[in-house]
């Protein structure tokens, strides 16, 4: 059964806003490894929209941004949205029954699938389907913008703590 797992880089005062700062060279090499091992990715639209990027190759890239591109566009992509009626490569549309979506999702593969973005995390936070939270945290204030937590905060349960590099730590969260 796959575990769904919501992590972004966040500011220490709680926000995410990926054109406010972005990953360092070694952090970056991870999130590579981790999308090369994830069993696949879940998206609202915003973030799908953002993450479309990828899909296209661009010649300023180096070895690291390929490297991620491949990975990438190799997973399975699930797709939630009521405004979109098609999606990109190897991905898929989910329709109005998220939960029952979802669920199928979970129970048909195996692994980690990344939930990507505040706003369906908070949804499937309320459904009690992210089974772990990975807050990277970035020395960084931001005084505003969309915070790591769209809705209620979960009751957490601290699982692990590291360092990426000189200045991200990853905290790893489970429901309590």
């Amino acid at each position: 059964m796959a575990r769904l797992v919501f992590g972004m880089n966040q500011s220490l005062d709680g926000y995410v806003d990926h054109t406010a700062f972005a990953p360092g060279a070694t952090l970056f090499r991870h999130f590579i490894v981790e999308a090369q091992q994830q069993a696949g990715s879940v998206y609202g639209r915003r973030m799908y929209d953002i993450m479309r990027y990828w899909d296209d190759d661009h010649s300023e890239w180096g070895a690291d941004e390929r490297a991620f591109a491949a990975a990438w566009r190799n997973q399975p992509k699930w797709v939630v949205s009521r405004s979109l009626t098609s999606v990109g490569p190897n991905a898929t549309l989910v329709g109005p029954d998220l939960e029952g979506a979802m669920r199928r999702v979970k129970a048909e593969r195996d692994g980690e699938i990344e939930v990507a973005g505040p706003n369906l995390a908070r949804s499937l936070t309320e459904l009690g389907l992210i089974d772990e939270y990975r807050i990277y945290l970035h020395p960084v204030v931001l005084g505003q913008g969309a915070p790591f937590f769209a809705g209620p905060r979960p009751p957490l349960r601290l699982m692990s703590s590291d360092r990426i590099g000189d200045d991200v730590i990853r905290l790893a969260y489970v429901p309590a």
